[in-house]
């Protein structure tokens, strides 16, 4: 067995015993119990059906789940094995149930050229829900820094020349898809973590699950001109795009 799923038991076991804890220290809770224990015994041991034998399961079974629903350690291990089973299903089968979300509106970036300017102190409201377009009618390139709540978002670098520097992609999102399209002639360094996601870097796709990632392009240690590209996402795709 898993290390992940004997943890799961053994919380599982320990939140059983907590409950027959609380249940037997509660002498209404017991009660009530006992009370639904018995009934179905009875209802068992009877041979013929009538509507007295009805109304015995239906008030022992009553009975049963209301001593267990006023355990709020039975209600703690509902929610743990939701919880864990929901994300362990998540990691074991791959679904990407956030394709079709409501976060998944289309955003477009994209970054132009610019006339050098003096240094000024820049101060620009962000958008972090909806569709956003930045750089336009601009002619120099700056680097980039985003936080984003939900949404698609494309960055599209095709329309400026980087300097042959370390130039810098920085986006931090809760949800959705990220798209870099970087020009051919720049080296890359990615540095990717996320939740649940995965990274689509020239061809290749790695599938993360609450991880750190860190990948290079094959030319980064001769290229002068690098792009380094910092992403955070709780659930969501980034894909690095050659154009």
């Amino acid at each position: 067995m898993n290390s992940p799923w004997r943890f799961f038991f053994v919380v599982e076991a320990l939140l059983l015993l907590f409950a027959m804890w609380q249940i037997l220290s509660n002498p209404p809770l017991l009660f009530l119990l006992i009370m639904g224990i018995i009934c179905l015994v009875l209802v068992q041991r009877r041979e013929r059906k009538s509507n007295f034998t009805n109304f015995l399961m239906v008030s022992g079974l009553i009975a049963i789940f209301v001593s267990l629903v006023n355990s709020p350690a039975l209600w703690l291990m509902l929610i743990f094995a939701v919880l864990f089973i929901g994300l362990k299903g998540v990691e074991l089968t791959g679904v990407d149930f956030t394709k079709h979300s409501f976060w998944r509106k289309k955003q477009m970036i994209i970054v132009e050229t610019q006339e050098p300017k003096t240094n000024q102190p820049k101060r620009r409201k962000q958008q972090w829900i909806g569709n956003e377009r930045i750089g336009s009618q601009v002619y120099e390139w700056d680097d980039i820094n985003l936080d984003i709540l939900t949404g698609d978002t494309i960055i599209d670098l095709g329309n400026t020349l980087l300097p042959k520097k370390e130039n810098a992609v920085i986006v931090r999102k809760g949800f959705g898809r990220t798209r870099i399209l970087v020009p051919a002639g720049v080296a890359i360094q990615l540095e990717h973590s996320t939740f649940i996601g995965n990274v689509i870097f020239e061809g290749e796709q790695t599938g993360l699950r609450n991880e750190r990632v860190t990948i290079y392009s094959t030319d980064y240690s001769e290229n002068n001109r690098r792009l380094k590209i910092l992403t955070n996402t709780i659930v969501g795709d980034l894909e690095v795009i050659r154009v």
